[in-house]
């Protein structure tokens, strides 16, 4: 299976950069994993609302560019599917069972996704309705899907 993280923005700091490192090595055992960036667009203090949609589209247009065809989207979102870590392990087992070997997850920047990007997106996942650094969010997702090989492959890991 391939799994692709498209992020809006580049990880800063080093703790963040570190635990993504170990997440990406851990993976590779059960996936081909690919992190694309894109970059994220600078929101001037005071921002109105038509500032904030203006960005998100920006935004959404570089993630857009790096979807390609036979990508199964996952987008986060807060409103999205709320899945438990075995309910997303079932998930992506079943999609690549269905033939979609190649999962696409993505993360938004600081003001969240454009509506091009929601629309694209095959389904809609949360992880929780709290909101968290867009950067953290990578750690997050990693070690979620981390998990959920573990599980399929019945490897003690999850508790």
């Amino acid at each position: 299976m391939r799994i692709t993280v498209l992020a809006v923005g580049k990880i800063k700091e080093k703790f963040y950069t570190e635990a993504v490192a170990e997440y990406a090595k851990r993976l590779s055992r059960y996936c081909k994993l690919e992190i694309i960036e894109a970059a994220d667009e600078k929101t001037p203090d005071g921002a109105g609302e038509a500032a904030i949609r203006r960005i998100r589209e920006k935004e959404g247009e570089r993630i857009l560019s790096h979807v390609k065809d036979g990508m199964y989207v996952i987008a986060l979102a807060i409103n999205g599917k709320a899945r438990s870590s075995e309910g997303l392990s079932e998930h992506l087992s079943g999609l690549g069972l269905s033939g979609k070997s190649h999962i696409a997850f993505v993360i938004g920047g600081s003001l969240g996704l454009s509506d091009a990007v929601l629309k694209r997106a095959d389904e809609t996942l949360s992880f929780s309705s709290m909101t968290f650094p867009h950067q953290l969010m990578r750690v997050i997702l990693l070690e979620q899907v981390y998990r959920s090989f573990k599980i399929q492959a019945g490897e003690p890991y999850h508790k």
